[in-house]
């Protein structure tokens, strides 16, 4: 296995190790019936009745690790008395009346959904953007994305999303943001720091490439 790679999965247990917790919720109950419900009547705009959103803005939930949803529906909420971690006026808004059952149910609902995938549409691209997501690039210090999210891209369902079939623009933004410090609820800083070397250009190549992972 690639030197580099070992070295981006131990990067990423260590984060897990000492990412947030939320024991205190482990016992709530879940129901995928009130899941549904909500995701068809108040989520449906934006995400799809299940979860296949239409919008490139927009992400894909289908298929998602609940616990990554449902640690981001946290993340939107807020807890403890504390300002959202993940800034997004309409997710912020969203999150605040739901209760802790209501978001793990519905990322239990979402988890059961089939995705709809995306396909990449730069051939030109693909095998430079593969070459990053699986060995990332030692020169400069950017550790393979297979590490933490797989060589299919289907993640760690508590920590790391599945990426596999999302929208290319949807990742963009998101590598983007990371970048910018616009987002920061990653654990440890660990997808700021590594969107901090990467480049336009290698990261529009990565979201295509990563639209088409299977």
């Amino acid at each position: 296995m690639n030197r580099f790679l070992l070295a981006a999965i131990a990067h990423c247990l260590i984060a897990i190790a000492s990412g947030p917790a939320h024991a205190a919720s482990a016992n709530t109950a879940v129901d995928t019936a009130r899941g549904k419900e909500i995701a068809t009547t108040v989520c449906v705009a934006c995400h799809g009745a299940d979860g296949n959103s239409v919008i490139a803005g927009n992400p894909k939930l289908a298929g998602q690790g609940a616990g990554y949803t449902y640690k981001q529906l946290i993340n939107f909420k807020g807890s403890d008395g504390k300002a959202p971690e993940r800034v997004n006026p309409i997710m912020n808004g969203m999150a605040a009346s739901l209760s802790d059952a209501d978001m793990k149910s519905i990322a239990a609902y979402y988890a059961a959904q089939k995705l709809v995938a995306e396909v990449a549409k730069n051939p030109e691209t693909v095998d430079y953007a593969k070459q990053l997501y699986r060995a990332g690039d030692q020169a400069k210090g950017l550790p393979a994305c297979a590490g933490c999210h797989g060589p299919s891209g289907n993640g760690v369902p508590r920590q790391y999303p599945r990426l596999s079939g999302q929208f290319t623009e949807y990742t963009e933004t998101q590598l983007k943001s990371f970048r910018a410090g616009e987002r920061g609820n990653d654990a440890n800083k660990m997808m700021r720091s590594i969107a901090l070397k990467m480049t336009d250009p290698e990261i529009k190549a990565l979201a295509d490439y990563i639209a088409g992972l299977r």
